[in-house]
């Protein structure tokens, strides 16, 4: 199906993502994406809608699209001169000269003109016209597709108090109906406070923003003239293609993914995996797009443009992320999708019991204009995609990737983590340790050439140790050959012989030795078996200990062999160990845990991904298989075992702020409406509380950028 990603422009609040999203399954679209705080807009086309029906569908809405399928936005939106601080500005001058003459117009003489209605009137026209042309229009066409947002409130707030002014002009009892400063002073409150709110929501999405600004840079690149001597051309690193050749130097940023082809470097690859020392690179080494050299020289070879790039990956993992909802918000959800037509029935029901009660129409009108002005449904809707967008690009920023938000919530609730053995609690950097061939037919270089033909086809860390150390040119080749997970590699050459290398189940059968990392088998025949050694990770230790710290119980779960697992358990401090255990046997295994209590899963081979999958939270290496990282919700980045405390951290904190969020949204509606209810706040008051309200929920965000989360 093809995946449909837009730049969304005029959602104020979840109730505007709430209509979009609304609109697009009406429409029969599919996995539905809308965060109204960044304003993207993903999901996947069905059916015979065209993009043209569907984008006219969402602008008769009241929405506009701004960018489409990653293409960038016409001109970066800037909070200084954004489009809202621009009506701010508009509606600030002659609100002030109204609000001046109301409360300062018994201490300053601004003289009879300024009091004059219609001077007031003529005041208050062109902040009204402003108002209406941005709040009334969207408010009109989210009315007419039956989907309030909002701007209705707004529009029906000001619109009463400019109406109830009005009629005071016209029917000659102006001095009973002066409320021009009201109506004007909601609408240049409001546009202060989607100011403020932009600004706020802005500064959630800045660890992102670092990111995207990586990707746009310039590069060096290396031609050849007619007599090949190279030549050097600075372009843009969106014209890059793969195969192209590029010189980095010395302070650079690198452009683009690529293999270094000549020359070391050493490289600050923070932005991309969170490790602020550099490390060195050289020659057949890659090189992350986004990294800044420190010191070296470079030739290059791109190997990845586009979407198909580190950091373009990582971007749009993050932003597909922070567009989904955790359970967390389906609740918040639910409340808004009713909340306009709740407040507008509890305005009305204010107006007639405040009527009935004062007998003062002045005094009903404007404690119901208070209560229109100071509901805000954006809170709830801003709870949630605000922590969200914090958690997230921190943890980008750190190295830590989210599949979805459902991660980050589902961690505050893990209260055990299962380790796989290799290459996870060790380094998977092996070396062969010692092997011997138990069959008198067969020489140390056939032995040799036979494991190397059958391991090069797997990625497996044993598998490559041995490709690496025994390449050679007298290699086998094979009618067939494929990896069973769990055993190891089986083949069969073109004169029907079968071979095997692998663990010590596929001879089990044939030798009573069953101690060492891999057996090699041809037929029937065991042909001999090889040691390899690995050491335990540096930062292994200190993981165990800040679980146990967290009274986080910890598990070992391996294919490897009970003693070597029982040394490692007890050198580390796990005391439940799993052992020889196959891809079937860990996913039983993951199923029962889950049963007992919510259960993480950490691995990084292809025997891992079954159980990474069934796992509360799978955690895999970014050096891990493929299919291990495809599997996994969380992926840490350059050998990232040391960022799980960090990954557990920003899940239970970024919850925890949610949950502030979500506390501080709900608490500000049900205490605001009453007392504005009652008359304790006016329509000016009840504005600028609005936008503020906003402001305390990205501010309270914002917190997690600098706040330890270990």
């Amino acid at each position: 199906m093809a995946v449909t990603k837009w730049k969304v422009g005029g959602m104020d609040c979840s109730t505007c993502a709430l209509n979009i999203h609304r609109y697009l399954d009406k429409e029969g679209m599919k996995n539905i994406r809308v965060n109204f705080a960044t304003g993207d807009v993903q999901f996947e086309q069905t059916g015979t809608r065209t993009e043209e029906f569907l984008e006219k569908g969402i602008e008769n809405l009241g929405y506009t699209i701004e960018g489409k399928n990653n293409t960038p936005v016409a001109a970066e939106k800037s909070n200084r001169y954004s489009p809202q601080l621009i009506r701010f500005l508009l509606c600030l001058p002659p609100t002030l000269l109204l609000l001046f003459s109301h409360t300062l117009g018994g201490w300053i003489n601004f003289g009879e003109w300024l009091h004059n209605h219609w001077v007031q009137l003529g005041l208050t026209i062109p902040v009204y016209a402003i108002g209406m042309h941005f709040f009334g229009a969207s408010a009109w066409k989210s009315i007419r597709n039956r989907m309030p947002n909002m701007n209705v409130l707004i529009t029906l707030g000001a619109t009463a108090a400019f109406v109830y002014s009005l009629y005071g002009s016209f029917s000659g009892q102006a001095e009973n109906f002066m409320f021009y400063e009201t109506a004007a002073t909601i609408i240049t409150l409001v546009f202060l406070g989607n100011y403020l709110e932009d600004a706020s929501i802005a500064s959630t999405q800045r660890a992102l923003q670092q990111l995207v600004k990586s990707q746009k840079v310039m590069a060096t690149m290396i031609a050849f003239d007619d007599e090949h001597r190279e030549q050097y051309f600075p372009v843009e690193n969106t014209q890059l293609h793969v195969g192209d050749l590029i010189l980095i130097k010395t302070g650079e940023q690198v452009p683009i993914d690529c293999k270094i082809l000549w020359g070391e470097l050493h490289v600050n690859e923070s932005i991309i995996t969170g490790e602020s020392l550099p490390v060195r690179r050289m020659a057949k080494d890659k090189l992350i797009g986004g990294s800044l050299v420190t010191d070296g020289t470079v030739k290059a070879q791109v190997t990845a443009t586009g979407e198909d790039t580190v950091l373009s990956g990582i971007i749009q993992l993050v932003k597909e992320a922070q567009g989904e909802k955790p359970p967390v918000q389906q609740l918040a959800d639910r409340i808004s999708a009713i909340f306009i037509p709740t407040v507008l029935a509890v305005a009305a029901g204010c107006f007639i019991l405040n009527y009935l009660v004062v007998s003062d129409l002045e005094t009903a009108l404007l404690r119901s204009i208070a209560v229109l002005v100071i509901a805000c449904p954006c809170a709830m809707g801003l709870a949630t995609p605000a922590a969200i967008a914090v958690g997230l690009g921190r943890a980008a920023r750190s190295g830590i990737l989210f599949r979805n938000a459902k991660s980050l919530e589902l961690f505050q609730q893990i209260g055990q983590v299962v380790f796989d053995k290799t290459g996870t609690l060790t380094t998977g950097q092996f070396e062969i340790g010692n092997f011997q061939v138990t069959d008198s037919t067969t020489s140390p270089e056939q032995f040799k050439a036979l494991a190397y033909s059958l391991e090069k086809f797997s990625n497996h860390p044993i598998a490559q140790c041995i490709s690496k150390t025994w390449k050679t040119k007298d290699e086998l080749q094979f009618k067939k050959i494929e990896e069973v997970k769990g055993l190891g590699m089986l083949a069969t050459d073109h004169e029907g012989n079968t071979y095997s290398i692998g663990s010590w189940k596929t001879v089990q059968e044939l030798t009573e030795d069953l101690s060492h990392n891999l057996y090699l088998k041809k037929n029937n025949t065991l042909l001999g078996w090889v040691d390899v050694t690995d050491q335990l990770r540096p930062e292994a230790q200190g993981v165990i200990n800040y679980l146990h710290r967290k009274k986080i119980k910890t598990i070992l779960l391996s294919g490897d062999t009970l003693a070597r697992c029982e040394k490692l358990g007890q050198q580390l401090g796990i005391g439940v160990i799993y052992a020889e255990k196959s891809p079937a046997d860990k996913l039983s295994i993951l199923e029962a845990l889950n049963q007992e209590k919510p259960t993480a899963m950490v691995g990084d081979g292809i025997n891992d991904a079954p159980a990474l999958a069934k796992a509360t939270i799978g955690i895999s290496m970014n050096d891990a298989s493929q299919l291990a990282v495809q599997t996994a919700q969380v992926v840490l980045m350059n050998h990232g075992l040391k960022k799980l405390p960090a990954a557990l951290g920003l899940g239970r904190h970024t919850y925890l702020t949610i949950k502030q969020n979500l506390f501080w949204a709900f608490a500000y509606n049900v205490i605001a409406i009453p007392v504005a209810a009652v008359g304790y706040l006016t329509p000016t008051i009840g504005a600028l509380v609005m936008g503020l309200s906003d402001v305390v929920l990205a501010i309270n965000s914002v917190r997690l950028f600098v706040k330890r989360v270990e």
